[in-house]
């Protein structure tokens, strides 16, 4: 028995239209011609649309799919298998933003409400970064201390921003200072500015102490978007985050007694 296009597309669930690329490209030819010259699907025709739309169902490109149709030395089985991993990854690349999604919507909400006026007036250049802080709460989603932070920034009002804001840009300036007088990033000023900063980081959102300080530091020399919370680009200078990361780093050994972290491990 055969059948019509108009029929195959209606009880195969494809158009018309699709149903005449696969006939071009080759990879579904009817196999007979009505007099008037119209295409005709007979059964091993319908028999292999079921295999494509098996296969497309999957993922599988066209041409992939004419290949393990056409090849009889090709293994089905290992291509199922190949792409099975390949759904299994995307699945859990798609896991993996559903919960971005849900940390963005929580970072979203945190602190308080500001005009762009007001942001400015107090923040200054300063950028909420909301890819770093989602990527943050998901790095840390599991600390105490992450958690201790979200919940004191969301409880934060605006006179608190705006004391915390100007204590961070007197601390700046300092650093600045001492970074462009070359004060060394081992040395006594340094490492009371790194304090200084520990103990902002401490007064205003979670205790920090000296080890989670150096992890803290080490981002700022890894991810730009980390140090820019910090110090604002226009106010950065090339080897900054690497020598306020030196300074942290030194005054967590000042608080060890002298000691390396090596040290402290024995």
């Amino acid at each position: 028995m055969s059948y019509s296009v108009g029929q195959v597309s209606a009880f195969a669930g494809v158009t018309v239209r699709t149903l005449h690329h696969y006939d071009r490209t080759g990879l579904l030819s009817p196999g007979d011609r009505s007099h008037a010259g119209y295409r005709l699907y007979g059964e091993a025709d319908l028999v292999r649309l079921q295999q494509i739309l098996f296969y497309r169902e999957l993922g599988f490109p066209l041409d992939e799919i004419a290949s393990i149709l056409e090849d009889p030395q090709a293994n089905p089985v290992e291509r199922l298998r190949a792409r099975q991993r390949q759904l299994s990854e995307e699945i859990a690349r798609l896991q993996r933003l559903a919960e971005v999604a849900e940390r963005a919507i929580e970072v979203q909400g945190t602190g308080v409400s500001l005009t762009p006026q007001e942001r400015f007036e107090v923040f200054g250049e300063i950028t909420f970064d909301l890819s770093y802080a989602t990527e943050a709460e998901l790095k840390w989603a599991h600390s105490e201390g992450q958690r201790e932070a979200m919940a004191r920034a969301t409880a934060h009002t605006k006179e608190d921003w705006r004391r915390l804001m100007r204590e961070a840009t007197a601390w700046r300036a300092e650093l600045l200072a001492a970074f462009d007088e070359g004060e060394p990033s081992d040395g006594e000023r340094a490492m009371d500015l790194a304090e200084e900063h520990r103990l902002h980081v401490s007064r205003w959102f979670t205790a920090c102490p000296p080890d989670m300080h150096r992890r803290i530091a080490d981002d700022f020399v890894t991810d730009p978007r980390a140090f820019a919370l910090v110090v604002p680009p226009s106010q950065q200078r090339p080897g900054l985050a690497a020598y306020m990361c030196r300074a942290v780093h030194a005054n967590a050994v000042r608080h060890a007694g002298g000691r390396t972290d090596a040290e402290e491990d024995r």
